[in-house]
């Protein structure tokens, strides 16, 4: 349960013995379609969320920096001198807002020392970028203490420094680039090459439509394990291919890649390139049809997924098999894959019938009861008070 404005103020008091010079927040975000394409230069289409990190914050006078949260109220903060930090010096979750201080840094704005209080409701390890809501919090914050006058664009590649550099997780741009540059009722459509992105509308009300996140309770990590080495893949790919990136290859290059690429580096190449195909298709759909056209996309998303790219798990493929039998209009995992959420698309009407329907499938499996909620498309990244 996250707290109130009024409360996390309060909680900041007793924590600091000051009053903060004000709350920032920044929320996650849930990306309909375009996983994995984002750090091979490709498309995305994620959306912000109505859930967020907020944070409370106070300057100092010194280069010291305090962080602390509400979900270990008794531990003590965790201290550091913005001239001493350096790359790997933090662990945990410190190295998230710290790392963006840093990062900020590095990019040539002095930031003032400032104590910090964090609280989410972002849930952990579920997909939906709780890490990047924190970044993002802390990256607006420190933008407008320090009067660094960094647009968001510049903000969301501050951000993936320190989560590249500081922790390092070798995430792409997507994430930072939701929750700062999102709007209500507006999906984000990204160049990860070039930056640039406009708003796609999503009106999912006005089709009668529900976005629903299923939360496996399957914890994940971006900064070990698969995600990295699909990353590799990625990367031995477009060299083969001659490429800079898998940005560069169209479908019709698959049957030379067939050719060229081991078995394993075909397959991840192929979820890639067919995925950014489907986000291009996304965004025309979205103009042309609305949001019900999606469907078939999620379906094709998570195919890929599952069999070429092999990042989903049973977890996952039941959320969305289930869905499927029991009227959703599409569904597929989202995120980095290893776990997570899974998202569905469906009527209004038929939600209680999926969600019911996942959860006993869920306790006749033997797997952990899931999480379950709707997400609309949310206001990005700002100051609330």
């Amino acid at each position: 349960m996250s707290y109130s404005h009024l409360d996390l103020a309060a909680a900041f008091a007793g924590r600091f013995g000051n009053e903060p010079d004000g709350l920032w927040s920044a929320p996650g975000r849930v990306n309909v379609i375009g996983e994995h394409t984002d750090y091979n230069d490709g498309f995305v289409l994620p959306f912000a969320i109505q859930h967020s990190t907020t944070i409370a914050v106070a300057v100092r006078t010194n280069r010291i920096v305090r962080v602390a949260s509400t979900f270990a109220p008794d531990d003590d903060p965790v201290t550091a001198d913005l001239d001493a930090l350096e790359e790997g010096s933090v662990e945990g979750w410190a190295a998230y807002p710290l790392g963006v201080l840093w990062a900020l840094e590095q990019s040539g704005h002095r930031c003032p020392g400032m104590d910090l209080l964090v609280d989410s409701s972002v849930p952990v390890g579920a997909g939906l970028s709780s890490s990047a809501a924190l970044e993002c919090a802390v990256a607006i914050a420190a933008n407008e203490l320090s009067e660094a006058g960094v647009s968001r664009r510049e903000l969301a590649a501050i951000g993936q420094l320190a989560e590249n550099r500081m922790v390092g997780a070798p995430t792409g741009i997507m994430d930072q680039s939701a929750s700062l540059l999102g709007e209500a009722g507006q999906a984000v459509f990204l160049d990860c090459r070039s930056g640039d992105s406009r708003l796609v509308p999503l009106d999912l009300k006005g089709a009668g439509l529900e976005l629903m996140v299923i939360d496996t309770r399957v914890s994940h990590s971006h900064s070990t394990g698969g995600y990295a080495a699909r990353r590799r893949s990625c990367e031995r790919g477009a060299e083969m291919m001659g490429v800079a990136a898998l940005r560069d290859l169209s479908v019709g290059d698959l049957a030379e890649g067939a050719g060229v690429l081991d078995e394993e580096t075909f397959r991840r190449v192929r979820h890639v390139v067919t995925e950014n195909a489907r986000v291009e298709d996304a965004v025309q759909l979205l103009g042309a049809k609305g949001p019900v056209a999606l469907g078939p996309l999620l379906v094709a998303s998570h195919a890929s997924m599952r069999d070429d790219f092999e990042i989903s798990c049973p977890e996952l493929d039941t959320a969305v098999e289930v869905s499927l039998d029991t009227g959703a209009l599409g569904a597929r995992m989202t995120g980095g894959g290893f776990g997570g959420s899974a998202i569905v698309l469906a009527s209004v009407d038929d939600m209680p019938a999926i969600r019911a329907a996942v959860v006993r499938a869920f306790s006749v499996a033997g797997f952990r009861a899931p999480v379950i909620f709707s997400v609309l498309p949310s206001a990005g990244a700002g100051r609330v008070v």
